[in-house]
């Protein structure tokens, strides 16, 4: 006989068998005999004592409980494996009797782990012959994944049954941005040069050069020489009966430059939100390949962006990820390219990660840039002398100050109810006024019609005196 059929056969003496004592089962509730129920845990056995003495024990499934006589009154169950198994004990009186038994895993050790290791979740624990299965409530699918996760080793397979609690509605987020920066500037320029159209006979000019074009471009004959002035710089100041002149350069100029931009934006728990109020500015791009030379227009974005994904905390803060930035068209450094002025960006940008409690503030970026250029030209020798010597030096001082301050503030807020007042911008004048049929159409809402004057009603009396006079 092959081995398949020895198999074979043995899974069909086990059939007949079970099959025989589902039969007895029937039978033995048609004839109202009862039936024991037992509960066994794997790897535990029981001591059944039996009135009398025993004759034969039978059992549907061995690998399920198997038993032993101890004594003639006397049997044990061991449990071996899940399922559930019927034993059938017959007495030599003639008496039989029949146990229902049921074999469990034990799960008190693994009841024991996810107590202590998920103390707040109500998590139960069921077993069956192959598989385990999960009962109750978790707060989050996180860790209804988890616990799965950990009984997986002690079953073929588990069963998630775990209830995740409703979803309220996702909490709104409104982050509120400050950028305030102020950019001075000082500009201190001081020169002098002296020029001579015949003063001793000589005609000349002394300058250092620094502020260049402000000499004499050309010198004609004649009893004053004539000339030409290109550049009088700031003051110019000559005398006829000397023969002698000086252009001066005295300027100081100041410039301030104030940026203060508040921008707010709302999104949910754990969503990402980004907005950009400005607008693009072309910019010309040579063509490669088979269109080489050929110019096309990109676009680039400037103005104010923000963009941030706030993530609320078990601590109830709010972790959140915030990159704002502020960027304006900047003409002076632009670059001139086959004809096409392109522009520059001067831009503020900043890109962190930090956490805030509702309605605190954190200053997540700052600048102080303070800048001193300063340029002295002198001519050699005439420079050195004393109190003359200082219209012989030209001074140009630059000073740049940047200060720059991010501040952040996220707040949790609520929508607004139906019926509240909404706030919004303030209008000079009324947008769209709502007409009426009052006056032709011609009035508006917030401007009523006059009322018009009442006509007295004739009376006997009025038409007697009209008619009187």
């Amino acid at each position: 006989m092959t081995l398949f059929s020895s198999i074979t056969s043995v899974q069909k003496l086990k059939r007949s068998a079970r099959t025989s004592v589902v039969l007895a089962l029937g039978v033995c509730a048609a004839f109202g005999q009862q039936i024991e129920e037992l509960k066994l845990t794997v790897g535990k056995s029981v001591v059944l004592d039996y009135p009398t003495d025993i004759r034969q024990i039978s059992t549907s499934d061995p690998t399920v409980v198997d038993t032993m006589a101890v004594t003639t009154r006397e049997m044990l169950l061991s449990a071996k494996a899940p399922g559930t198994s019927t034993i059938i004990v017959w007495s030599k009186t003639g008496q039989r009797s029949i146990y229902a038994v049921n074999v469990e895993q034990n799960l008190e050790p693994l009841r024991r782990l996810i107590k202590e290791t998920f103390p707040k979740e109500e998590i139960q624990i069921q077993s069956t012959r192959d598989s385990l299965s999960l009962t109750g409530h978790v707060s989050s699918k996180d860790i209804g994944e988890r616990a799965v996760a950990m009984v997986s080793p002690f079953a073929k397979t588990v069963v998630n049954y775990l209830m995740l609690p409703v979803a309220p509605v996702d909490r709104q987020i409104v982050l509120k941005v400050k950028f305030a920066e102020l950019d001075r500037s000082k500009v201190e320029q001081l020169g002098v040069n002296i020029i001579s159209t015949g003063a001793t006979n000589t005609v000349g000019s002394v300058s250092t050069g620094q502020f260049s074009g402000s000499n004499i471009t050309g010198i004609g004959g004649g009893i004053p020489p004539r000339f030409t002035i290109t550049d009088a710089l700031n003051v110019f100041a000559f005398r006829p009966d000397l023969n002698l002149g000086a252009f001066i350069k005295a300027l100081q100029q100041e410039n301030v430059l104030q940026i203060l931009a508040e921008p707010n934006l709302v999104t949910t728990n754990a969503k990402e939100a980004s907005f950009l109020v400005g607008g693009e500015f072309p910019i010309p791009v040579l063509q490669g390949g088979g269109n080489a030379g050929a110019v096309t227009i990109q676009f680039r974005e400037f103005g104010i962006r923000l963009t941030f994904n706030p993530v609320l905390t078990e601590n109830n803060t709010i972790k959140m990820y915030v990159k704002p930035e502020v960027s304006t068209i900047d003409t002076s450094n632009g670059v001139n390219i086959s004809g096409f002025f392109i522009p520059a960006l001067s831009t503020r940008r900043m890109e962190t990660n930090i956490e805030l409690g509702q309605g605190q503030s954190f200053i997540i970026g700052g600048l102080i840039d303070d800048r001193v250029a300063e340029q002295l030209s002198k001519t050699p020798g005439l420079a050195n002398i004393p109190l003359l010597g200082a219209l012989f030096k030209s001074k140009e001082e630059k000073r740049n100050r940047t200060e720059l301050v991010v501040i952040v503030s996220p707040e949790i807020v609520k929508p607004y109810e139906p019926g509240d007042k909404i706030p919004q911008p303030n209008m000079l004048k009324e947008f769209l006024p709502t007409l009426t049929p009052m006056d032709g159409g011609r009035t508006s809402a917030a401007e009523p019609a006059k009322p018009k004057k009442a006509k007295a009603a004739k009376t006997p009396e009025s038409a007697e005196l009209k008619s009187k006079g």
